[in-house]
């Protein structure tokens, strides 16, 4: 009896167990799966977070790489300009004595050839300042403007009405929009005033 009793015991708790167990098979493991996609879940989103902050920053850094880029196109730029503006005008002075050498050259040394040897020299000056962008600037019948023109006489002119440039005295240039030398110029004043009839004359009164 008591060994029927013992056995009945040990097959009661073996059943519980297997019952225990088998509820446990049956439940755990949808908690675990469930569980399972919270923390996918959340690690996603943590991943989804840190690509963003790194797209953001990449993007960052692309901008300011763009504009380093930019910003040192323009001071290279503004740089090689100022540099090539700087000897430009000081070769201008150069091309200005070679051009008055030649307007004063008597006409029958023209045709010497160590004359003509200096005229290539000047020509090739003169393409190598024009090369590099400097370009003349208007003058002789534009009206006077400041920003491109240095007004060193006034004059008056038949021919040029009043606030015109009517002769050049020294040849201006420019480098783009830059001014290089503005020219130095002579201005008409207009007819005087004989070519405009003068005052006119008072009438002379009889006596009565």
């Amino acid at each position: 009896m008591e060994e029927t009793r013992q056995t009945d015991d040990v097959q009661a708790v073996k059943g519980h167990d297997e019952g225990a167990e088998e509820g446990e098979a049956l439940v755990t493991p949808v908690e675990a799966a469930h569980g399972r996609v919270e923390q996918l879940e959340a690690e996603l989103a943590e991943v989804k977070a840190r690509a963003a902050e790194y797209l953001d920053g990449w993007q960052r850094t692309r901008a300011d790489m763009a504009n380093y880029r930019r910003r040192t196109e323009n001071e290279r730029s503004t740089l090689v300009a100022t540099a090539n503006g700087r000897l430009l005008t000081r070769l201008l002075p150069v091309l200005d004595d070679f051009e008055r050498a030649f307007e004063t050259l008597p006409a029958d040394l023209r045709n010497l050839t160590w004359i003509q040897g200096v005229g290539m020299i000047y020509r090739k000056l003169q393409m190598t300042i024009e090369g590099e962008g400097a370009t003349p600037i208007d003058a002789v019948g534009q009206p006077f403007d400041p920003n491109i023109h240095d007004a060193i006489m006034q004059e008056e002119s038949k021919d040029y009405p009043a606030g015109t440039v009517m002769a050049e005295l020294q040849r201006g240039y420019k480098l783009g929009d830059r001014v290089l030398r503005p020219a130095m110029v002579k201005v008409s004043s207009g007819p005087g005033p004989a070519a405009s009839g003068g005052e006119p004359k008072a009438e002379e009164g009889t006596d009565a």
